[in-house]
């Protein structure tokens, strides 16, 4: 965890703090011809030098769509509020800070006022010491409270040496989205608090922790970090044996609180209720801490969050170097052709193989970012044997980092990263989130990671001990990429994202009802915490013999766990266990939404970093048997969908066409999987499937168009499906830009005549039961979004339509038919009626 000061000894490859170089007799490498000329050392390139290195020759300068440079800013401190403790304040002037950054002393002040506050500031700003400060003070001054029970006084936490006998005093609760990262942070802890004894007593309380412990985590530590998931299913259920810590319980940190979005944010805020719920029933009423990346109305998505006022923190007053920042576009590739003979970009995975070869032969400390595990594992491997081809002695200095690793192999690649013994990283978003790997000199991100705070966190990673950075984008196959690379005022011009999550779901809300009532029979004056659909809900869970009235309070009826109702990362149902057919051994699970498109007969999965082929899915018994297997290709599965309306909440005009909102049925069926090259994409064969069809309710945002409109777009009929399918595929591939959600969270439809509308009519729909927001995100900026849309398709080089603008790899119909001269014609003539500005969203 980086506070916000260098590090002792601290060097670097740009500026002042430059390291002594690397000065390899080697050329650079080069995959599509003969070695380059060895480049000129420089004791202390630029970020600007080593861009202008990377980008070399003819073929590799066209690939730079955009470069974006972000001057160096200085720090402006503060210093602490005096209500923190002189010992505390003291410990952290030991660890090498000497005063606070302005937003750290802001939060710490709202915190020890009691106020619930969002620290919504850069990478490496120093927001873990921002909300540390007073947390570390309540607890010092805890520890220093006469002991409570004569059990307490009898008794000395494990380590103990010199804590007053008894007395635990106030205590505080971390949350992190990982169990990596609480780690992480109870390292951090430990290390910063060290001067203050057994003051401080932070513990890890998750699925891994040894039994043995899990008794003296409950009654002795007064710092507690865990995850949403264990709160959900370890901590709040058994909540009498927590007692004590929860009566005490002064402050809820909640850590990368941007990462709680869509459906699993919408689980961890009624999660948050219940634990609310449970503190005031013995009698605490904590104030909550929340660190975020840089995050659109902060404020507004932490209260939606946790039920609670909370005030925004957004001013970094943190000093940063100098930011190169590059957006790189892989060249097409003329020798190979994809689907209906569209031309095929070369991959972001060899691209960015061939960067982090370049970087290493530099001596840049690189992280090359990859969204997949087995992506990870492939760019390191290939880069490794490029720079075989160099120095031998380079190939050593790279390595993959990915979930999946046991935690010493995770802390000994860190450590050699700090040291500089290894020079190129290629790692998951597992890196991605909180650890300290201060000291690098580059970020390499392969493909848009689905919101702008992901793309800014990834780039931040560069940098983080004030130095100069390189951060480059390198676009995938795909029509947002493509969109960001060639508009680069999305990026840089805009905010990042709000945080899209929707506690009342009802899907959401009703398994968490039942566990607050098993915790606690329900009552009338909990209605309000839990959000107006609770009312309506709770009929319909006595209906289904799940909760009983009993005079004034609602109980829960069944002896098993209601914990277990529901999966708070997964969107319900009993999962899939994945087993591997010749040991029978459980490999993992997947959920069992996801399962037909994820482990169908013929699939390749990836586990740990190991591929396995699936030989069958049984449906019946929930599993898919498995068989380790190394296969040249990729598998995508294909799927058709029809979808009615079922009620229509909002209508709004486009002159004569409508934009609509609202719940639909979506009916579904995995009919086939494409098998592709894994290094081209190129498609190698279509396997039909037989499983049934799905059925999902979800939210839907859809539009319409008239006659007379399609008439003055010269849409005739035997293009108009074509047309409406283009700007189908398109949109979905673009609205991740507008809401924080991959492609792969929503769905769409489009029909030449829906029997709903009785128009031609396309549909983009959340693919969770009872929608996750993202569709109602799509609707109130639905001029914007579409008017992205058609320039994304615009912009396309390709004559036809190809992955990079109107195809998409997951269309069930095999991307036919697609016309993108009438997409474009179509939707320039409906957003030419669209209302002057979008709807207004309500409030959260």
């Amino acid at each position: 965890m980086a506070f916000n000061h260098l590090p002792a000894g601290a060097h670097d490859a740009f500026g002042p703090l430059s390291r002594t170089p690397v000065t390899h007799s080697v050329p650079m490498a080069n995959t599509h011809g003969p070695g380059r000329p060895k480049p000129p050392v420089d004791p202390k390139p630029t970020p600007g030098t080593v861009l202008d290195r990377l980008s070399r020759g003819p073929s590799r300068a066209a690939r730079i769509t955009h470069t974006e440079h972000l001057p160096p800013r200085a720090g402006r401190h503060a210093v602490w509020p005096d209500r923190i403790r002189t010992d505390v304040v003291a410990a952290i002037q030991a660890a090498g800070i000497g005063h606070p950054w302005e937003h750290q002393a802001a939060a710490a002040e709202h915190a020890l006022d009691g106020e619930s506050v969002v620290v919504a500031t850069g990478t490496a700003s120093g927001k873990s010491l921002a909300y540390l400060a007073p947390v570390l003070s309540a607890l010092a001054d805890g520890a220093e409270a006469p002991p409570q029970n004569a059990q307490q006084r009898g008794a000395l936490p494990r380590g103990g040496g010199g804590l007053r006998v008894g007395g635990r005093g106030a205590t505080a609760l971390y949350l992190a989205p990982t169990k990596a990262l609480a780690a992480d942070q109870r390292r951090a802890v430990r290390d910063l608090a060290a001067p203050l004894g057994n003051a401080v007593r932070p513990a890890v309380y998750d699925g891994d922790t040894p039994v043995e412990e899990r008794e003296w985590v409950r009654q002795y530590a007064n710092y507690v970090l865990t995850n949403p998931d264990m709160l959900h299913r370890g901590i709040l259920p058994a909540h009498p044996r927590w007692s004590s810590f929860l009566r005490a319980l002064r402050y809820v940190v909640i850590d990368e609180c941007h990462t709680y979005r869509g459906v699993f944010g919408s689980h961890v805020a009624q999660v948050l209720r219940r634990l609310r719920r449970l503190c005031a029933h013995y009698g605490s009423e904590p104030v909550f801490l929340l660190a975020s990346a840089t995050a659109s109305e902060p404020a507004a998505a932490a209260s939606r969050l946790t039920g609670v006022r909370v005030i925004e923190i957004t001013d970094d007053a943190s000093p940063r170097g100098e930011l190169v920042f590059a957006l790189w576009e892989p060249p097409l590739l003329t020798e190979l052709r994809g689907e209906k003979g569209a031309p095929v970009r070369r991959t972001a995975t060899a691209e960015t193989a061939d960067l982090l070869t370049d970087l290493v032969v530099q001596g840049v400390r690189t992280v090359a970012f990859v969204r997949s595990r087995r992506g990870a594992e492939l760019i390191s491997v290939i880069t490794q044997e490029r720079l075989a081809q160099v120095d031998r002695s380079l190939a050593r200095r790279v390595a993959a980092y990915r979930g999946g690793y046991l935690p010493e192999e995770r802390r000994a690649l860190e450590r050699a990263l700090h040291s500089g013994e290894l020079l190129g990283l290629a790692a998951t978003t597992a890196l991605e989130l909180g650890v300290d790997v201060s000291g690098l000199d580059a970020a390499l991100i392969t493909g848009y990671p689905g919101t702008r705070a992901s793309l800014w966190q990834q780039a931040g990673r560069a940098g983080r001990a004030g130095q100069g950075a390189l951060a480059v984008l390198i676009a995938r196959d795909d029509p947002l990429d493509t969109y960001l690379v060639h508009h680069p005022e999305a990026l840089f011009r805009q905010p990042v994202e709000a945080t899209v999550l929707d506690p009342d779901n009802p899907y959401v809300l009703a398994p968490h009802l039942c566990a607050a009532a098993a915790e606690l029979p329900l009552t009338e004056a909990d209605l309000d915490l839990f959000g107006p659909a609770t009312e309506e809900l709770l009929p319909q869970l006595e209906a289904a013999k799940l909760l009983r009235r009993r005079a004034t309070a609602w109980h829960w009826t069944r002896r098993e766990r209601a914990s277990d109702l529901t999966d708070i990362r997964g969107g319900g149902g009993r999962p899939v266990q994945i087993v591997e057919a010749a040991t029978g051994r459980l490999l993992g699970t997947v959920d069992e939404s996801a399962a037909h498109t994820a482990v169908h007969d013929g699939a390749v999965h990836l586990h740990q970093g190991r591929t396995y082929l699936v030989k069958h899915l049984d449906l019946e018994d929930s599993a898919a048997l498995v068989e380790e297997a190394d296969p040249p290709f990729s598998t995508t599965a294909r799927d058709t969908t029809s979808i009615s309306i079922l009620e229509t909440e909002t209508e709004i005009p486009w002159g004569s066409a409508r934009l609509c909102f609202g719940s639909v049925e979506v009916t579904n069926q995995v009919v086939s999987y494409l098998r592709r090259k894994l290094i081209t994409g190129e498609v190698l064969g279509e396997v039909k499937l037989d499983l049934p069809p799905r059925i999902l309710r979800t939210r839907a945002v859809w539009w319409t168009v008239t006659e007379d409109q399609l008439d003055e777009a010269r849409i005739n009929p035997e293009i108009l499906g074509g047309a409406l399918h283009a700007a189908e595929h398109a949109s979905i591939g673009m609205l991740p830009l507008f809401a924080t959600c991959d492609r792969w969270d929503i769905g769409g439809v489009s029909v030449p005549l829906h029997p709903d509308t009785l128009l031609p009519t396309v549909f983009v729909y959340d693919g969770h039961p009872g929608g996750a927001g993202f569709a109602e995100r799509a609707f109130h900026t639905a001029a914007a979004w579409l008017t992205a849309t058609r320039d994304a398709i615009a912009a396309c080089e390709c004559e036809a339509g190809c992955p990079s603008c109107i195809q998409s790899p997951k269309c069930g119909n095999g991307n036919d038919p697609l016309h993108k001269r009438g997409a474009i014609r179509l939707l320039t003539r409906l957003l030419a009626e669209s209302p002057p500005a979008p709807p207004t969203e309500p409030a959260p």
